[in-house]
């Protein structure tokens, strides 16, 4: 809870502070880097900095936090810090690195800001800060206790799988032969790599199933250069180059808070498109190998049948459920039973109570949440999964 004294200071403050955050945040990432290049070379995703994806996701993160705290005193926004503790936990931060963030913040703050940052100022955003980064912290403990505590695991490469032309699967197995903690469908792990100039990058890949007993099995699609200047992905790119069956990679315990949940029974929305089609996956292998029989409704759309990553499996799965009904959607090549353009719910007949699953996309994925609750889906009741920084959370902060 933030004090009385402080919560009027960010209340007057906040447009100031609010309206300079992707300044704060710019200059907080350049001094953070200048100070320790490591943290850069080795955690943060070089991708993402060179993008400004990740400035503007930490900009809505605190701008939300802040904004929160002033509406709900008495309420911590968990779904957000659950979000971010999640992926904070598979990239394994420890705590004292908060106070690492700190210091660099702070100082981007003065900078940007000057003499408007008066010590009650300060003294208000720093309670602020401390209030997230300690709620984050005993989140992250949390986890790392369900997963028996941070750390690497070296993982053996036994199928590399040619999904499309621009997505490739990989099954591993524990190098050490010991036993896998079971995952929830929709979870991701971390995979860390070492580039040719020495960097150890990491990225998240959604876990899309579990081919055999103490297996894994994650799918990758490339990142190539962009028209909106987005970079060629430099962990995408070295998966699908160098990384064949026998290779090791490293793998981080699964971690996620976009997991099917079928308790209480309620009717099913999953609904992707391109590349987020790998949770949804995993989530139909579940429901079918634990016998689901509640409705359940399959929207995905995607360039052509040639790029659907996964199609065999996603409606292998869907074909073993009593109640299933699916809609596929495809820009070009659409073969019979399924439409052509772009995913379009005019035509879903959606059931009261459904409980939505979404992955792909930004827009895609605002325009399917707005189509369901058109459609009488509460709010509460649709749960997305973003790849990369949360940039729904940027622009609704």
């Amino acid at each position: 809870m933030l004090s009385e004294q402080s919560a009027a200071t960010v209340r007057a403050t906040l447009p100031a502070v609010g309206g300079a955050l992707g300044e704060i945040t710019e200059r907080f990432y350049a001094g953070m880097f200048e100070a320790r290049p490591e943290l850069l070379r080795d955690l943060f995703n070089r991708g993402n900095q060179a993008a400004g994806t990740q400035r503007e996701a930490l900009a809505g993160s605190i701008a939300a936090f802040a904004t929160h705290l002033l509406a709900h005193p008495d309420t911590r926004p968990d779904a957000m810090l659950g979000r971010i503790a999640h992926k904070h936990a598979s990239l394994g931060i420890a705590p004292d690195q908060y106070a690492i963030v700190h210091e660099h913040l702070f100082a981007a703050i003065v900078e940007v800001l000057g003499e408007a940052v008066t010590p009650e100022v300060a003294a208000a955003w720093e309670e602020v800060y401390w209030l997230m980064a300690n709620a984050l912290i005993a989140i992250e403990k949390r986890l790392y206790e369900e997963q028996g505590g941070p750390g690497w695991r070296e993982w053996e490469v036994v199928e590399r799988v040619t999904e499309t032309a621009d997505v490739v699967s990989f099954r591993l197995r524990p190098v050490d032969g010991g036993p896998v903690r079971d995952f929830r469908p929709g979870q991701y792990v971390s995979v860390r790599v070492v580039l040719d100039d020495g960097a150890r990058q990491i990225r998240q890949y959604s876990l899309s199933g579990a081919p055999g007993p103490d297996e894994r099995r994650f799918s990758v699609k490339r990142v190539r250069d962009g028209a909106d200047g987005t970079p060629e992905g430099e962990v995408s790119g070295h998966l699908h180059a160098r990384v064949r069956a026998g290779d090791v990679l490293e793998l981080s315990e699964a971690y996620g808070d976009l997991v099917l949940d079928t308790e209480p029974a309620a009717p099913l929305l999953l609904a992707s498109a391109g590349i987020g089609v790998t949770p949804m996956t995993a989530m139909l292998a579940h429901l079918a190998d634990h016998g689901h029989d509640a409705p359940v409704t399959v929207v995905h759309g995607d360039r052509s049948p040639a790029d659907h990553a996964l199609r065999v499996d996603h409606g292998t799965y869907a074909a073993k459920l009593p109640d299933a009904a699916v809609h596929l959607f495809y820009e070009r090549d659409a073969p019979a039973g399924t439409s052509t353009g772009y995913v379009d719910l005019a035509g879903v007949p959606v059931a009261a109570g459904t409980r939505a699953y979404l992955c792909g996309p930004l827009p895609f994925m605002r325009g399917v949440r707005e189509q369901l609750i058109g459609k009488g889906v509460a709010p509460a009741d649709i749960h997305y999964e973003v790849f990369g920084p949360d940039l729904w959370l940027a622009k609704q902060g």
